[in-house]
């Protein structure tokens, strides 16, 4: 099976997330999704790691691994956002009982307990005022093959010098 790296332009690693958390571990750490933060009190419910494998539709195969966060948001008891370190430290834990690939998609499931869960890709965490703030965004569907073919077209564009350079063209 062919492997394919073609990710959602806000898509971050576990690896690269916990990297990043590692620079100020008692930064609190703040998901915001649809427009808005979550709640002080949320939970990390459940972490849980795939391999997948399936055929797109133009019949290729593709595989790949996932890692699922779900984050239940939440208000408790006048609790602050959880430090950076605490959410290392949970991952920690699940990694001494289930196999996660640092380099593994990450996806983010959120739910209010109330709305059904939806799904999230994450940004790369930013340090503002001493916080981690970590942007979700609704992960789209998508067509793979149109995908690449977007891709490599715009590998094709955006590789040549412009003509009045004497570079030739990468293509």
């Amino acid at each position: 099976m062919d492997a394919i790296d073609k990710t959602h332009s806000s898509d971050i690693s576990l690896g690269h997330l916990l990297d990043v958390l590692a620079v100020a571990p008692d930064a609190p750490l703040v998901f915001s999704y649809e427009g808005t933060a979550v709640r002080p009190g949320y939970h990390v419910t459940e972490v849980k790691a795939g391999q997948f494998s399936a055929l797109d539709c133009g019949a290729n195969p593709e595989a790949w691994s996932e890692i699922f966060v779900q984050l239940w948001d939440i208000d408790e008891d006048g609790r602050t956002h959880m430090p950076a370190s605490k959410f290392s430290a949970i991952i920690r834990k699940v990694s001494d009982h289930v196999q996660l690939e640092p380099s593994a998609k990450l996806t983010f499931e959120v739910s209010d307990g109330e709305r059904p869960m939806a799904l999230y890709c994450a940004a790369a965490p930013r340090l503002i005022a001493g916080t981690f703030e970590v942007a979700l965004a609704a992960r789209p569907a998508s067509c793979k093959p149109r995908d690449r073919w977007l891709a490599e077209e715009q590998e094709k564009s955006s590789c040549c010098a412009p003509a009045t350079n004497s570079s030739k063209c990468c293509g």
